[in-house]
């Protein structure tokens, strides 16, 4: 891997910067969505600095890594292998361990959420029982859930582009729009339940997908991202439907009074 200043007088470069950048920010959808779900279970005053402080170690992490890069690249040799169904043997290294991982976490981690979201009505109306996480154990896992997407972004990146620099700028980029785009995504959450149960469940597949990779068994993303834009826009729709229905029966209220 080269570690040059590229020229950027030459377009190829700019096409290469922008079309990494572009994949890089399609890849952290799945990372916005669980910040956001995490940053919520924060007092509203310490949710920015979450998801500030969680984000720029993540992008600290992912430049560390690429300037390691040939030793990131070394983590997709097979450290142990074993007998499947019919005798078919896998062969698992390093960086398959670490999405097996990431993947079983998010599983975990999403069904619980998904569980407290459906208990939480139990208790919403009982004096002290909203219950706040910690801002260190928040920021603790943002920075371990981007550790285990940072693998995948960045070996889509070694496919793509050759220059170390031009890599780094591209996280840069992709982890500045993550701090744009996180906090009205966080509010848009924390006030639509539905979304919320939405999120979770697609953090689930993503999960899902992790393993699969982890297995070496490919799922074309675009298909995952397409179901989830398709599912957002049928909630949208059902949050407007309800708005409306809401208004409707307010206003028939106002009037019989």
């Amino acid at each position: 891997m080269e570690f040059i200043v590229p020229n950027f007088a030459d377009p190829g470069v700019w096409i290469s910067l922008v079309t990494l950048c572009f994949l890089e920010i399609v890849l952290g959808i799945d990372n916005v969505i669980f910040i956001s779900i995490v940053a919520g279970k924060l007092p509203e005053h310490q949710q920015r600095k979450a998801r500030i402080i969680g984000l720029a170690l993540a992008m600290i992490f992912r430049v560390g890594l690429l300037l390691c890069i040939n030793w990131i690249i070394g983590l997709v040799d097979p450290v142990i292998s074993f007998k499947w169904l019919k005798g078919v043997v896998i062969a698992l290294s390093w960086k398959d361990l670490i999405l097996l991982a990431g993947g079983l976490f998010l599983i975990v981690k999403s069904t619980l959420e998904i569980h407290h979201k459906l208990q939480e009505h139990h208790v919403a109306d009982q004096p002290g029982s909203k219950k706040f996480k910690s801002l260190g154990a928040v920021i603790f896992q943002i920075v371990l859930v981007d550790a285990v997407f940072s693998f995948d972004s960045i070996l889509t990146a070694v496919g793509l582009v050759d220059n170390v620099l031009v890599m780094i700028i591209a996280v840069i980029v992709s982890i500045g729009v993550m701090m744009l785009f996180a906090g009205p995504v966080t509010r848009i959450i924390n006030k639509q339940p539905t979304l919320q149960m939405l999120a979770l469940s697609f953090l689930i597949v993503i999960g899902v997908v992790l393993i699969a990779s982890g297995f070496h068994q490919e799922v074309s993303k675009s298909i995952i991202y397409s179901c989830l834009g398709f599912s957002l826009i049928v909630e949208m729709l059902n949050i407007k439907l309800r708005g409306n229905q809401a208004k409707t029966i307010k206003l028939n209220t106002t009037k019989e009074l």
